[in-house]
């Protein structure tokens, strides 16, 4: 997989993008220009991998716009070593993002081709230390809470109950909620065993977060 340095000056494009919308974080800044978005869409398509728009992927599923990711991202306010779990694997790219700043990351896929598709291509670019597991997002991963951080990347009606429970106290979790199109954006704090803060920022668009499994053809 070719990474050249068009890809590399279409990415430092981007970020200027990203930071002219109000992205801070320089370590969030970083993963965007260095991981190449491209190896995360079908070649005949990567001419889309730098715009800031969302795209189709396999399964009726997007990969996020990049301003979603870098601002998903910066709100989790990660520290190295953090453990996270991500609702929605997708096409991979934001698993990486958490990964290279520095998190132990557990990814979650409902869709079975999918999961497949992409744990072949996490390990043939690299990141092979992201543990993808084929399952219920809406179930969360009780064997390996509680976790430090959970992102959910798809449009949840109502705040799932048992990931939150699954965060540790002191815990984040960002997640997109509402029963409109635009989602509002949510942090949700851990403060303590049946105690969690809430924040907003924001509206953004996502596939919609389903409970359940969906198996391979």
């Amino acid at each position: 997989m070719e990474d050249n340095y068009r890809h590399k000056g279409l990415r430092q494009n981007l970020v200027k993008l990203l930071q002219q919308k109000g992205i801070k974080d320089n370590k969030v800044l970083s993963a965007i220009l260095n991981i190449p978005r491209h190896f995360f869409l079908d070649k005949a398509f990567e001419e889309w991998a730098y715009k800031d728009v969302a795209f189709p992927i396999d399964n009726n599923q997007t990969i996020s716009q990049p301003f979603t990711v870098a601002r998903q991202t910066e709100l989790l306010r990660i520290h190295k070593g953090d453990k996270i779990l991500e609702i929605g694997t997708g096409s991979g790219f934001q698993a990486c993002v958490l990964s290279y700043l520095g998190a132990k990351v557990y990814s979650i896929e409902r869709q079975e081709s999918l999961f497949q598709k992409t744990y072949a291509l996490l390990r043939k670019i690299g990141y092979g230390n992201i543990r993808t597991l084929y399952g219920d997002g809406y179930k969360g991963s009780p064997r390996f809470a509680p976790f430090d951080k959970i992102i959910v990347t798809a449009g949840a009606s109502e705040l799932p109950k048992a990931l939150m429970y699954q965060l540790r106290i002191g815990g984040l979790m960002v997640i997109p909620v509402g029963t409109t199109d635009d989602k509002k954006m949510l942090r949700i704090k851990r403060v303590s065993e049946d105690q969690f803060t809430q924040e907003k920022f924001g509206a953004f668009k996502f596939v919609p977060f389903l409970e359940g499994t969906k198996n391979k053809i």
